[in-house]
């Protein structure tokens, strides 16, 4: 398919370190394009296994393929440096243990010359053992083929990946964009940015990246009981609501606050029991922070995790164990009983009478007796 009388040069930032198992995968997705313009820049972040040599020979092979070798700097660093080499109009990443499907890129490409969005945003589907599955909350903020401000659909804050979008060079340049360094979860506080600062972003509802969660430990989403991985979650929140607040939007703010800065609490809750006391003081720290003034009760979670998140703002450690380690053995959505309140869950081991109706109760859409 012809964009006018030329494609564009989309350049491909891809970070690199130690994954010679994946990395051709990548590769290879990245250079079977249906846009065939491409300017592949390969950031060897200090490997110490054959991943550099892997890329090099690609380099050797493919005009298209350079590659830099660095120390050490992480994912952030290494995006950042790829970025000083870059020749495109257009700005693309892919992490190096991922794929990128065949007509990604001219499906982004089409949105974004269609609408003149400063960029544009797809659907991501991820490996679940051997399948790839499409989460249903990515789906739901890629319901549509649209442009949009932030205003208009703030919700689509929750889509913190760096490398399911396709930018514009010159925008991206001209708000000063740079990925964080030295910390984990740095996509969010700078496609947070980009959401607020663009005239006008693009959503397409084609997947356009299959993502690999690492099960082996190495990948840090596998690393959530470690003090230095809530550390660097809090920061990254932080860094995200400060840029939200200055925009300026209570509408924007309250979606942000209640569904995106809520919406990864679950994965951090299931460590409750048996997580260090540091770690506790850590997550009561944090949720303190971020919700003292709008309790998770609120919030967009569901009713077993909304009233974790009130437990632990409270400080009721032995409670939040109970409630966790219940739903650990239990396996389904915990039991519902009427009250004179109203319907609500019910936590074997949990004295009701000591949490406020709000941490309990059950909104319409989830009531099943």
């Amino acid at each position: 398919m012809k964009f006018g009388r030329r494609s564009p040069l989309v350049s491909v930032v891809v970070p690199v370190f130690d994954v010679e198992a994946y990395l051709p995968e990548t590769l290879d997705s990245v250079l079977a394009q249906s846009h065939r313009e491409l300017d592949v820049v390969v950031v060897d972040d200090g490997s110490t296994d054959g991943s550099g040599a892997i890329a090099d020979e690609y380099a050797a092979r493919d005009p298209r393929v350079r590659v830099v070798h660095i120390a050490n700097r992480g994912l952030g660093g290494a995006r950042n440096e790829g970025l000083r080499h870059v020749r495109g109009e257009l700005l693309a990443f892919a992490d190096s243990d991922d794929v990128v499907p065949p007509d990604a890129y001219r499906v982004l490409h089409r949105q974004l010359r269609r609408t003149g969005a400063d960029f544009v945003t797809g659907s991501v589907a991820r490996w679940e053992g051997e399948r790839l599955v499409e989460p249903p909350w990515m789906r739901r903020m890629h319901q549509r083929r649209t442009a949009e401000v932030i205003e208009d659909h703030p919700e689509i804050l929750g889509d913190v990946f760096a490398w399911n979008k396709l930018f514009r060079r010159d925008f991206w340049e001209g708000v000063g964009l740079t990925w964080p360094e030295g910390i984990r979860y740095e996509d969010q506080p700078t496609t947070t940015r980009a959401y607020v600062s663009a005239r006008l972003f693009g959503v397409v509802p084609e997947v356009v990246y299959h993502w690999r969660i690492r099960t082996d430990g190495s990948s840090i989403t596998q690393q959530r009981a470690s003090l230095d991985d809530l550390r660097d979650r809090w920061t990254t929140k932080r860094q995200s609501l400060a840029t939200v607040t200055a925009f300026g939007s209570d509408k924007v703010t309250k979606v942000f606050v209640d569904q995106v800065l809520a919406g990864d609490m679950p994965r951090y809750f299931v460590e409750i029991p048996g997580c260090s006391d540091a770690w506790w003081d850590l997550l009561v720290a944090g949720v303190r922070e971020f919700w003292g003034a709008r309790p998770l009760v609120q919030s967009g979670l569901p009713p077993v995790q909304r009233l974790t998140g009130w437990l632990v703002q409270m400080g009721r450690r032995d409670d939040a164990v109970t409630v966790m380690e219940y739903v650990a053995r239990h396996g389904g959505p915990v039991p519902q009983v009427r009250s004179p309140q109203g319907p609500r869950i019910d936590v074997p081991g949990l004295d009701p009478s000591s949490v406020v109706p709000e941490a309990l109760a059950l909104r319409n859409h989830e009531v099943r007796i």
